[in-house]
């Protein structure tokens, strides 16, 4: 069990969290938070004697209409009701569950003046795996993720849809199936529950989550490949980059030279005197990508510790103070550069593809034991290249645009959740040409025999082996490339 709480939240304890199967529940601490921030804001409502923005008025350009005491319920359910306007693909399930966690973090510190029986609803739905249809389009990364985080919350209220136990139903019959009632929203509530960074930092949180098992694929691959390909170890010495003392590349290099102890094929002798740079310069490349995400785990760990509504409320001080912490310039751009650091993996792995294929170094061409006859590993290699060449596009940071909306009182706008369901796709695509060079380099490697890697990388070629076969003939590919992409996203070594 979990206890939310104002304790700091790490990006591992959120992981932990999320592969162990723990529940959450509320901390008393929490409870008392958010208890005194209702009681506060239901005494202020009684002699508050001017307007506040969300509370006692309309939303975005309609920040001056001011809506009648017995409306404001009502206004709170339209808000939520009104803004679920989300289009495009669904956000995946596992995406969804991390926004309801997050989100119930961020109401638990007691500024956002939502009652105790709508986080507990949301806690609940974690709990029972009740996960809310949210589709990816419609927030503009500020003023909240405010489409996808209504879609989110709609069930609160009884209405939209969830996915429960593999169908998708409405969430007032899957409410009935619980026996529980739909919540009615008090003021400013439904602010609390859609402004919001939870979608951005959702996934954020995911796609950081499978960038750094990745990137430590991404070393082993390379590694598997540069024994295949007879490179030299001379750019891994750590001479070289004490003087450059990146930690990333200080450490990637660190790495090879252990995952590498033990290779009889790095010790032997070498007739070429130098490697391609996307051998020699992996320490440069994949350390550069290391400090990338170490720097944006640092920023989605501030996130997902704060509140990111609007107004934002404080008892003691006796203040409601309406600023800007919904917006997701903060983390748009670290998520942008993330896509950036990502695609460089995914760009440097196809090169070791195409020259593990083009029979240098007394590898065959093609990887294939009889090339003419059979084309072997050569469309693979096509593969990698076209989504590499998507990446590029992805990686246009979505966070240097704005278009101005609610009549120009929201004027701009950090384009965030775009920075966010682009990342993820390029995750994706990393994926894909990581298990493809791991596909081209078992192939290669056999090539090498009776001579042997590490321990380590024999014991990788090993347990792939076991899922992927050396292909001595040409064969349907497509059905191994999902299987090596499956290898890498369930096996885990040093």
């Amino acid at each position: 069990m979990h206890y939310i709480s104002s304790e700091h939240l790490s990006l591992e304890r959120v992981q932990q969290i999320l592969e162990t199967g723990e529940q959450l529940a509320l901390s008393d601490e929490a409870v008392a938070a958010i208890e005194k921030c209702r009681h506060y804001l239901d005494q202020k409502m009684e002699d508050i004697g001017r307007p506040v923005y969300g509370i006692t008025t309309g939303f975005g350009s309609l920040y001056n209409v001011t809506i009648p005491a017995e409306d404001l319920s009502q206004l709170q359910h339209n808000l939520v009701m009104s803004h679920a306007c989300g289009t495009g693909e669904e956000v995946r399930p596992a995406i969804v569950k991390l926004m309801l966690f997050l989100k119930a973090q961020s109401l638990s510190y007691g500024h956002s003046g939502a009652q105790l029986v709508t986080v507990k609803r949301i806690i609940d739905m974690y709990n029972n795996d009740i996960l809310p249809v949210v589709y990816q389009q419609g927030s503009l990364g500020a003023s909240g993720d405010l489409a996808p985080l209504a879609h989110l919350c709609l069930p609160i209220i009884g209405m939209g849809e969830v996915r429960y136990k593999g169908q998708v139903r409405p969430a007032s019959e899957v409410w009935a199936d619980m026996g529980w009632e739909p919540i009615r929203l008090q003021s400013k509530e439904g602010l609390a529950l859609l402004n919001g960074t939870q979608f951005m930092s959702a996934h954020a949180i995911w796609s950081l989550i499978q960038a750094k098992r990745l990137s430590k694929w991404a070393d082993l691959i390379g590694a598997m490949s540069l024994e295949a390909y007879d490179g030299r170890i001379e750019p891994f010495l750590p001479l070289s980059h004490r003087i450059r003392p990146h930690r990333g590349q200080l450490a990637t290099a660190e790495r090879f030279l252990k995952v590498l102890e033990g290779s009889e094929l790095i010790r032997r002798p070498k007739e070429h005197v130098q490697d391609p740079y996307s051998f020699r310069c992996i320490p440069q490349v994949h350390g550069a990508a290391k400090d990338n995400l170490a720097y944006v785990q640092s920023v989605i760990e501030n996130e997902i510790n704060g509140v990111t509504d609007n107004p934002n409320i404080f008892p003691d001080e006796d203040m409601v103070i309406s600023a800007g912490n919904f917006h997701g310039e903060p983390i748009a751009i670290p998520m942008d550069t993330m896509a950036i650091a990502l695609s460089e993996l995914a760009s440097i792995s196809e090169r070791r593809v195409y020259l593990l294929i083009h029979g240098y170094r007394g590898l065959p061409r093609y990887l294939a034991p009889n090339p003419g006859l059979n084309s072997g590993f050569m469309i693979p290699q096509y593969t990698a290249a076209s989504i590499v060449s998507q990446n590029k596009g992805l990686c246009w940071p979505a966070s240097c645009d704005s278009v101005p909306s609610s009549n120009g009182q929201e004027d701009h706008v950090s384009m965030g959740s775009n920075s966010a369901t682009k990342l993820v796709r390029v995750v994706d695509n990393v994926e894909t040409v990581l298990a493809i060079e791991l596909f081209n380099a078992a192939q290669a490697l056999d090539f090498r025999r009776p001579a042997h890697s590490s321990p380590l990388i024999e014991q990788i070629h090993a347990d792939f082996r076991a899922v992927v076969p050396f292909l001595d003939v040409d064969t349907y590919m497509h059905p191994l490339i999902i299987s090596a992409a499956k290898f890498i996203r369930e096996k885990q070594y040093l």
